[in-house]
């Protein structure tokens, strides 16, 4: 599996890092898609869960998330391996966030009709008016009260309220093989977006993305959405 092109942030990086997405009430929303063959059902099995990245194998932080997955994996029948037992399953993980793209989003404003609104200086008092009589529509160029007239409607602004923002792709990948021959039974990958890079909160909504339904239908990419957590 080749690595993936993510930018790693280390605990120390992490610490400066917005914490939105940990305290956020927004519901964490990943895409799934797995693959399995011949993956045994539950009986025991042992296994062990590595880095696909030796550079992570046997850190803090990777020990952590790798804490998460067995716990999922347990939970689901299968067992860690004890110390000096060869495990049935080897279960390797890889998880980043990358650098981010700015994101620029406009909003209709709201344009003063005293000041501006239709072009300059008190051209917002008069302007042509529409009156529909008998002899049909003529236009009179005279006094229109904004208020009685519905000039705070649409079109009477034209201003728009541009604003930006960083959107930050995060990912986990997963694969599950046999120890004896090496051959893989499970793949797959869980990919959010989010506007917080901080992966100490994303990697657990990731792995618990990962895990719901598992081990799905092969080849199926399904939208999973993980409550945030309860307050208090």
């Amino acid at each position: 599996m080749s690595k993936m092109n993510f930018r790693r942030l280390g605990l120390a990086a992490m610490t400066g890092a917005a914490l939105a997405l940990a305290g956020c009430a927004t519901p964490f929303k990943a895409d799934v898609a797995r693959f399995q063959t011949q993956l045994p059902a539950p009986q025991g099995q042992s296994f062990t869960v590595e880095a696909s990245d030796p550079a992570l194998q046997g850190g803090i932080e990777f020990g952590q998330y790798a804490n998460l997955v067995a716990g999922e994996l347990t939970r689901y029948g299968y067992r860690p391996a004890a110390n000096g037992e060869r495990a049935d399953l080897v279960v390797r993980m890889d998880y980043g966030v990358d650098k981010g793209r700015e994101r620029v989003v406009s909003s209709p404003g709201f344009g003063d009709p005293w000041y501006g609104g239709y072009g300059g200086y008190g051209r917002g008092f008069y302007r042509p008016v529409i009156v529909s009589g008998r002899g049909g529509r003529r236009y009179v160029y005279g006094y229109r009260d904004p208020f009685l007239w519905g000039g705070f409607g649409p079109g009477w602004g034209g201003y728009n309220d541009v604003s930006s923002y960083t959107v930050y792709t995060s990912g986990l990948n997963l694969q599950i093989n046999r120890a004896t021959d090496g051959s893989r039974l499970f793949e797959g990958h869980a990919e959010a977006q989010s506007r917080d890079n901080n992966l100490q909160a994303i990697v657990p909504n990731l792995v618990e993305a990962m895990f719901t339904g598992f081990p799905g239908n092969s080849g199926e990419r399904v939208r999973i959405t993980v409550a945030p957590p309860e307050k208090g």
